[in-house]
């Protein structure tokens, strides 16, 4: 059993409670409120819902250029990178991304993996050393979940991703899907394979949101990697008022897979509160991947992050939420309890 006291961002609107967390066998035994001495900040470790880290191999290798020629299937500067990388070599790429994630609070990742099988089994080689444990999302044909967690498609016009939708519902698997990245078109197709999670959906209006809420399926937004392609900005506020939403970094080869840059570039971009931009960046996602955290509460597992509130950064901070949220950073961090 131990302790970890401080400013406790308790539940699902991060209530702050001085006081002290109790964890005992990896889980969250009781939240106690009382006097401490303690300047800590004590909030969910959080959950990445979408990254592609095969990318880890080409950091800035797309900066200038356009979404197809960046990232585009199957002749992008990402894919060719890709298949001409040594295996090994993609391997500890991988782990160092990974690794970078897990001391930064992030417990665990949703990747849409490249390379069929292979590519699925490389990235399970790189998380095997790590607290971080990786939902992998894999490609290809639909004998990829075999080894994969679920399925990660490109986008509905990319290739017909019937037979993987049909396999994924037969084995009770997640389906996911980029839909509204460069345009509209591909959106209403994805949403007739009628997916458990769709990412970007920059161009989504108002007859998609309507469809998003009606068959219940949640959406990941990756504010920073749109903006880097220069292919708009999601409508965050509408979305977050239709369905669940939750956060991701995106690709590697775009930007560091960080979630405090992430939050606070989201924060200042849109017309959110700093709770609702954590609540994305923590329990959306944890939702979404199926993960018993992403919440301090009584019997949850431990999953925490523990930051340093009188740093240099962060002393004086009037409200510990958003601080969290529009200031924090990776030198801010006291410790990971994954």
């Amino acid at each position: 059993m131990e302790e970890l006291s401080g400013t406790i961002l308790v539940g699902d609107e991060f209530e702050p409670v001085r006081g002290r967390v109790v964890v005992a066998d990896g889980r969250i035994e009781a939240i106690e409120e009382t006097s401490t001495d303690s300047t800590d900040i004590i909030l969910p470790a959080f959950v990445n819902a979408h990254t592609h880290l095969g990318d880890s191999v080409a950091k800035e290798a797309a900066v200038g250029l356009s979404l197809d020629a960046a990232v585009a299937p199957p002749d992008s500067r990402k894919h060719r990178r890709l298949a001409a990388v040594d295996r090994a070599d993609l391997v500890v790429a991988m782990r160092r991304s990974l690794r970078f994630m897990q001391r930064t609070g992030t417990v665990s990742v949703i990747d849409f993996r490249e390379s069929g099988p292979a590519g699925t089994r490389a990235l399970r080689e790189a998380a095997a050393p790590l607290d971080i444990n990786p939902v992998i999302l894999g490609s290809g044909p639909s004998a990829v979940l075999d080894v994969a967690d679920g399925y990660g498609a490109s986008g509905a016009n990319d290739d017909d991703f019937t037979d993987q939708r049909t396999a994924c519902e037969r084995r009770n698997r997640p389906f996911g899907i980029h839909a509204g990245e460069p345009d509209a078109t591909d959106i209403h197709p994805a949403l007739d394979l009628e997916p458990d999670l769709l990412v970007h959906m920059v161009h989504a209006e108002t007859e998609h949101l309507e469809r998003v809420a009606a068959q219940s399926i949640p959406v990941v937004v990756c504010p920073r990697a749109n903006t880097v392609l220069d292919v708009g900005t999601p409508p965050l506020q509408a979305l977050l008022e239709h369905t669940t939403v939750a956060l991701g970094t995106d690709n590697v080869m775009l930007n560091p897979p960080s979630m405090f840059r992430e939050m606070a570039f989201t924060a200042k971009r849109f017309d959110v509160t700093a709770r609702e931009v954590l609540r994305m960046a923590t329990t959306a996602g944890a939702e979404i991947a199926g993960l018993d955290c992403g919440v301090i509460a009584p019997d949850r597992r431990a999953a925490l992050l523990v930051l340093d509130g009188d740093s240099d950064n962060l002393a004086g901070a009037v409200d510990p939420v958003r601080a969290v949220v529009r200031r924090a950073t990776a030198l801010d961090v006291s410790r990971v309890v994954l």
